[in-house]
């Protein structure tokens, strides 16, 4: 949980080949611990998956759900399944090749959830599972933590098992944050 709530405000960089910068502040993350996460599908279903997962701290890796990418970091020691999952950015960099990347009416849209930030910032699963956060091509730009005051904490979104874990965090009032509603209400918390 630490992990997922430490990110809130770090910049998610991704430098195109031509050394375009496109850019986007969290304001929404999920925490996913599979040893104690009944949510977490990659050891109760998928071996291989697990193994996939279990990759030492620091490690970009990709999750498909309904045939998209989303995008976490591998935040546990190595051979225990933990990651957070990117939910939402706030565009700070390259607006207008995002919305190449991902043509949307409102720009609101553009990178409010995990799969739509993906395809905005133009990754490249391939290119970019199991490399480091701080590699050049995709790398965090820490940021001074948010106030408690600021951060919100509910239940994560679409999950039927562990929807009452407290463990998706965001940017309270941000208009980036996804507007899926959680697999079950909980008050907002700063714990």
């Amino acid at each position: 949980m630490q992990v997922a709530r430490e990110l809130l405000g770090a910049t998610l960089v991704h430098v195109l080949p031509g050394g375009e910068r496109l850019s986007g502040r969290i304001v929404e993350t999920e925490a996913y611990d599979c040893p104690r996460d009944p949510a977490c599908t990659a050891g109760r279903f998928h071996a291989a998956r697990s193994a996939e997962m279990a990759i030492a701290p620091g490690l970009w890796l990709f999750w498909s759900a309904h045939g998209h990418p989303l995008l976490q970091v591998a935040c546990r020691e190595e051979g225990v399944s933990a990651s957070v999952l990117i939910r939402a950015l706030e565009p700070v960099e390259g607006l207008g090749q995002m919305l190449t990347h991902r043509p949307v009416t409102r720009q609101r849209d553009l990178t409010n959830g995990p799969a739509k930030l993906v395809y905005a910032l133009g990754l490249n699963p391939a290119q970019v599972t199991h490399t480091r956060v701080d590699s050049p091509a995709l790398h965090l730009c820490p940021a001074p933590p948010p106030t408690p005051d600021r951060i919100g904490v509910t239940a994560r979104v679409g999950i039927r098992e562990g929807r009452t874990l407290p463990w998706r965090f965001l940017l309270r009032g941000n208009p980036w944050v996804s507007p899926a509603p959680p697999s079950m209400a909980l008050m907002p918390s700063a714990d």
